[in-house]
């Protein structure tokens, strides 16, 4: 006499709920790694929604089919991009979509009845360390940098460096935020490392 009972035996709605029970089971995994993925992927310092060009960012600009209104530009150090055509734009404390909608402003409707402008950064303007690194200076800003790699760019601290806790001033105006060596680099910042006391 068999112990497993026969398909004839098992009702079917318990093998229509089972059945169910492994396709939940199935979705329910093959959701766990996408986000872990999600989690772990790394968030970049930029975000074209909300990054503001200043003088220093270079731009790609693209008007579609029109090849002699498109180039590379750089915002110069009053804010604006020389453009053929519209002359000069403001740029500066834009986003990139911003930009892109100051542009198509200008274009329309006296020169172009549609216009379809992109907008990409192909360099962004450069950060500044001071205080107790070897390298005091400029240097060009590196996409999700952090307080400890631009140390290390300037070529590391000095035997007086204080190390565990740092000033940046994100902006002309702003004050300055005391940070940790983990805390992210925009473009544009300007990093303090402080000496130690002792």
């Amino acid at each position: 006499m068999s112990l497993v009972p026969s398909r004839q035996e098992i009702p079917s709605h318990f093998s229509t709920l089972a059945l169910i029970a492994v396709i939940l089971l199935a979705v329910i995994a093959s959701e766990i790694p996408n986000q872990a993925e999600a989690q772990n992927s790394p968030k970049s310092a930029q975000s074209n929604t909300t990054y503001r060009l200043d003088s220093g960012d270079k731009v790609r600009v693209t008007v579609f089919g029109q090849p002699d209104l498109s180039g590379e530009f750089e915002i110069d150090g009053g804010g604006g991009l020389s453009l053929p055509l519209i002359k000069r734009v403001r740029a500066k404390g834009l986003t990139i979509s911003g930009l892109e909608q100051a542009i198509t402003n200008k274009l329309k409707p006296d020169y172009l009845k549609n216009p379809q402008v992109s907008v990409e950064v192909l360099n962004y303007r450069p950060f500044y360390i001071l205080g107790q690194v070897q390298k005091p200076g400029s240097y060009p800003y590196v996409s999700g940098m952090t307080v400890v790699t631009a140390v290390a760019i300037a070529g590391g601290f000095t035997f007086r460096a204080k190390k565990d806790s740092f000033f940046i001033t994100r902006a002309k105006g702003e004050e300055k935020t005391e940070v940790k060596g983990s805390a992210p680099v925009l473009p544009g910042d300007v990093i303090e490392v402080r000496q130690r006391l002792f």
